[in-house]
């Protein structure tokens, strides 16, 4: 059963929603039932908050400060955010990110993972990088340093972003997301035929992922 989950890079809640995935393919179900990793693959797909940012993207303390006013202050994390992070044992760093970046080309690089079986930790890898260690993933350089880190072969995918295919294919998964119904991220399409919509909490993914197996079976 293939669940897909649309996100974006720089969205926090698309990085607390994963660690929730994750313990919820972790966890045995009741009656000692196995757990889903072994029933369920993963796909992700693509989504973008800021589709007209410049390709080089844009300077973080700027742009938030255009958009909230002078008053604006980018290492700020919004409480939930925070405490919601935290329990999945993320500390964010919203002070050492220095810029807004464009997204398009960090989901080539999914994309790239994909063909390697790689895609699920190298989402992982790109949402440290970006919420925790501040690195600019719209950055050609520093997302081949993040593919080379999860065990991707950094020259194959250098070669495959240089590639006019590559930001085809994901311009056109982008459309998929409102042709589905998915208006925010993160959203897991299970299935082909389910949307659970929002970070929900790890036990909510769980019965859900295992009421759709249910039904399919």
């Amino acid at each position: 059963m293939e669940i897909e989950i649309f996100s974006d890079v720089v969205c926090p809640w698309c990085f607390i929603g994963k660690r929730r995935l994750d313990r919820a393919l972790a966890a045995p179900g009741g009656s000692d039932e196995a757990p889903l990793q072994g029933e369920v693959s993963l796909r992700w797909r693509p989504y973008q908050l800021y589709p007209n940012l410049p390709a080089q993207g844009v300077d973080r303390g700027e742009y938030l400060r255009r958009r909230y006013g002078e008053q604006a202050d980018a290492g700020k994390i919004p409480q939930r955010i925070r405490q919601e992070a935290e329990a999945e044992g993320i500390t964010l760093r919203f002070d050492r990110i220095r810029r807004t970046p464009n997204t398009l080309l960090a989901h080539q690089l999914l994309e790239f993972a994909y063909s390697a079986g790689l895609q699920h930790e190298l989402s992982e890898a790109l949402f440290l990088a970006y919420f925790c260690e501040g690195v600019d993933v719209g950055d050609r350089d520093a997302l081949l340093e993040v593919a080379a880190a999860v065990g991707l072969d950094a020259g194959a995918a250098a070669e495959y972003l240089q590639q006019g295919t590559a930001v085809e294919e994901v311009r056109s998964q982008l459309t998929r997301a409102p042709e589905i119904g998915v208006s925010g991220v993160p959203g897991y399409y299970i299935a082909n035929g389910f949307l659970l919509p929002g970070a929900q909490t790890s036990e909510t993914m769980g019965q859900i992922i295992r009421r759709v197996r249910d039904r399919l079976q």
